[in-house]
């Protein structure tokens, strides 16, 4: 379906004003998908502070306001009078002290969305310890869950737990308390933790668990010990992924290789595992990556080349649905997901500090309130 896209919308969230309170990983994260889906997006940060080409803060302005002084918290309980969302990063009890709690800032906008974004939660013995990525999805189970028996484990990236348990989640809870406030008119308080999200992801561990009958063969693929979900090393030293799990897919795989299935052990026959990765990882080994990509182009096979970032900007996939973009001179990922009609615009940079609280609540109050917003809410 041809992409038309709405003049003026901005996105399907266009109108949405959120307070972001500055914070680091998944907080801004969460913030930049509301702004790329068209939320008027302020980001509170520290004084003195100037942006960086970071394309996290992609698409909303930032004023400059000192949180431990009375005016600054003056400030931003202004701007919470006139807005649909609020999210901070900060562990339990710090706003509170502040005296931007849920429960302090209620009485100035019972419509208002407080979205919490926390590793442990804002309860439970833990609640208050410092913590990272590898920290959460390690007590998740996730970290395990991805390794090999008896290797050690490596964080894949800080994609489990900051952005696919974290931001994510939060983004979904907002969406969800904004719909709901429709019907109630009220806000309420969203309390998104890594280590929860974390859990949800990996629910299909989970049934694994359930399932005594293949939860054996779902661990081993989602720990690529199958010799047909996994990577392997071509001639020129890059890797070439596979994910043949499903018969049709796996026999188009052999071939492919050059190989007749008949004359194979069975796929899912373990016993054999360790002797067919070897096979098809010398086969492998004779081809360059770009090769076997051309192989297996046009091949239901599910096969993929191992690219870096910027060879991934340029795979015909990518270019043609232009999912990277340069702003500022600065490559980075388009806003996701696509719409039929109240496509996104292509975000800015960061923008100059020039707003002040003054001027974002002059402007928010003089325009209609957001979508998603029932009449009967007081803000």
């Amino acid at each position: 379906m041809a992409t038309e896209t709405t003049p003026g919308t901005g996105g399907p969230l266009s109108g949405l004003r959120v307070i972001e309170i500055g914070s680091i990983g998944p907080g801004p994260h969460a913030a930049m998908i509301l702004s790329d889906l068209g939320a008027d997006v302020v980001r509170v940060t520290r004084v003195g502070y100037r942006p960086s080409p970071d394309p996290m803060q992609r698409g909303r302005r930032w004023v400059e306001l000192d949180l431990q002084s009375a005016d600054g918290v003056a400030a931003v309980r202004e701007l919470i009078r006139v807005a649909d969302v609020l999210i901070e990063g900060f562990r339990p009890g710090v706003m509170e002290r502040l005296g931007l709690g849920p429960d302090e800032v209620s009485a100035d906008n019972p419509g208002l969305v407080y979205a919490r974004m926390t590793g442990w939660g804002q309860s439970g013995p833990m609640a208050d310890r410092a913590g990272h990525d590898i920290n959460y999805i390690a007590l998740a189970g996730a970290l395990d869950a991805i390794t090999p028996p008896g290797e050690q484990p490596r964080p894949p990236a800080n994609l489990v737990g900051d952005f696919g348990g974290g931001s994510l989640f939060l983004v979904v809870g907002v969406l969800s308390a904004l719909l709901e406030r429709v019907i109630s008119g009220r806000g309420q308080v969203v309390d998104a933790a890594m280590l929860d999200g974390s859990g949800i992801l990996l629910q299909m561990q989970w049934t694994a668990k359930a399932s005594p009958a293949v939860g054996p063969l779902l661990d081993a693929i989602s720990q690529g010990r199958t010799p047909y979900y996994r990577t392997y090393r071509c001639s020129d030293g890059r890797y070439l992924s596979v994910g043949a799990i499903e018969p049709k897919f796996y026999r188009e795989f052999v071939i492919g290789l050059g190989l007749d299935p008949a004359e194979l052990p069975e796929q899912n026959d373990h016993t054999h595992w360790a002797e067919l990765t070897e096979r098809f990882a010398g086969i492998v080994a004779t081809r360059t990556m770009n090769e076997w990509e051309q192989a297996f182009a046009g091949v239901d096979a599910c096969v993929a080349p191992v690219l870096t970032l910027e060879e991934s900007a340029r795979h015909p996939q990518q270019s043609q649905r232009d999912a990277v973009i340069t702003v500022d001179g600065v490559a980075q990922a388009a806003p996701a997901p696509r719409f039929s009609r109240s496509q996104p615009s292509v975000p800015s940079a960061d923008a100059p500090s020039a707003s002040t609280p003054a001027d974002v609540v002059a402007q928010w109050s003089a325009t209609d309130r957001a979508p998603l917003r029932s009449t009967a809410t007081v803000g």
